[in-house]
């Protein structure tokens, strides 16, 4: 197995784990677990609220999965990720990144965007926005077309 794949089943692996212990704490409420599992958009692909940037087209998406998996598309790289949800929380656990070229503008922003991605500590659902709140607060629009 090579690195990236070893690197991927880490992830796999990590999130399991995570699962596994928020799923051995106490449970919530009856009505908070019944609110998150409603609000949380699995099986959606929102959009960053954001403009585009100087040198490309794309604006980042995040697509979850209904099991929590996520296809994460940054400024230039894609990246996949396990998305942990409890209550009002969150954890993002990131695997390894694609190989593309890209001016370091766009490798910047694809860097602060990840970390600003695995900071995230909290999120809520406003009308048709996901909004992620850690070390910096990020909004994804879902998407409706």
């Amino acid at each position: 197995m090579n690195d990236a794949g070893r690197r991927g089943l880490a992830v796999l692996i990590a999130g399991l784990l995570t699962m596994m212990i928020v799923a051995a704490a106490s449970p919530p409420s009856r009505a908070t677990a019944q609110s998150a599992s409603q609000a949380f958009p699995y099986g959606r692909e929102l959009r960053l609220d954001a403009d585009r940037m100087r040198g490309t087209r794309k604006i980042p998406v995040l697509d979850i999965g209904t099991d929590g998996m996520a296809d994460i598309e940054l400024w230039c790289h894609n990246v996949k990720a396990q998305l942990v949800v409890a209550a009002n929380t969150i954890t993002i656990i990131t695997g390894p990144t694609s190989l593309r070229q890209c001016g370091p503008d766009l490798v910047r922003a694809d860097d602060d965007l990840l970390t600003a991605l695995t900071q995230a500590t909290s999120w809520r659902m406003d009308d048709t926005a996901l909004t992620l709140t850690g070390g910096r607060t990020l909004r994804f629009v879902v998407q409706t077309n």
